[in-house]
């Protein structure tokens, strides 16, 4: 049986081989550990019915863990709001957080797989950075990705990405992405 270990993603490899080489020579770092790298990728669905079908969550999580291979956590509300008829510690999402091999696939999957198949796509947006180096997009529906059957979901649902970088400012985040072939759009 092959050692669980030795597989090693392919993004990952071409970020060990390709593009950490291209942003230590761009931005003139003297240490390889200056170089920024993807720390995690992390995926939330907000379930806004969850007030009325708390049910909801549960399509929402299985939904979840086949997008990233990965057991998804329950997110619950804080606090009462009696506005949106939330109470305390009510079940209203599920998040989960990618690292490593799995974070590497997933970016992957995302990158040739399911940013293509979105309607309309005419690129990712390059202001959706924080300042701090790390970016975010959201998407619309979850049958982009193929491990979602359209017959087999209540209703789409959108969710969040949000790719966490060692980058120091958005400037590196935006050309360590640009390594990885992110479909930034032209503006």
């Amino acid at each position: 049986m092959a050692d669980p270990q030795a597989y090693v993603p392919r993004l990952k490899t071409h970020y060990s081989q390709v593009v950490r080489g291209e942003l230590m020579e761009k931005f003139e770092f003297s240490n390889p550990m200056q170089v920024p790298r993807l720390d995690k990728v992390v995926l939330n669905i907000g379930v806004g019915e969850a007030t009325q079908d708390t049910k909801k969550v549960n399509s929402a999580l299985e939904a979840m863990q086949m997008i990233s291979g990965q057991r998804p956590v329950i997110t619950r509300a804080r606090n009462s709001i009696a506005t949106f008829k939330v109470r305390e510690d009510m079940p209203l999402g599920v998040k989960v957080t990618l690292r490593r091999a799995q974070m590497y696939e997933f970016v992957d999957r995302l990158i040739t797989v399911a940013l293509p198949r979105v309607r309309d796509f005419r690129g990712l947006n390059p202001k959706s950075f924080d300042g701090n180096g790390n970016y975010a997009l959201g998407l619309k529906e979850q049958f982009v990705f193929p491990e979602i059957e359209y017959d087999n979901v209540d209703s789409a649902r959108g969710m969040d990405i949000i790719f966490v970088t060692s980058a120091k400012t958005d400037g590196e985040a935006k050309e360590l992405l640009n390594g990885f072939d992110f479909p930034f759009n032209q503006q």
